[in-house]
């Protein structure tokens, strides 16, 4: 269950896959497999605006890089 003070409360780590897809993840969990921390960590608005400003092209990278060759 969601609770709205949990985001005053929670550190949220920012996740990469190695599609460049990004996610955030409470840093009390582990990552999930293929996930790995950036190394930016905050609070959920903290970190879902950096996801924003640097996660510019949803396309995830194999479709990136196929478009480009074709």
């Amino acid at each position: 269950m969601y609770l709205q003070d949990e985001e005053e409360i929670i550190t949220y780590f920012v996740l990469k896959n190695h599609e460049e897809q990004y996610s955030i993840w409470p840093e009390y969990k582990p990552a999930p497999a293929g996930w790995k921390s950036i190394g930016k960590t905050g609070k959920r608005q903290e970190c879902l605006a950096y996801v924003q400003s640097v996660w510019t092209d949803m396309r995830p990278k194999s479709v990136r890089k196929w478009e480009k060759a074709n």
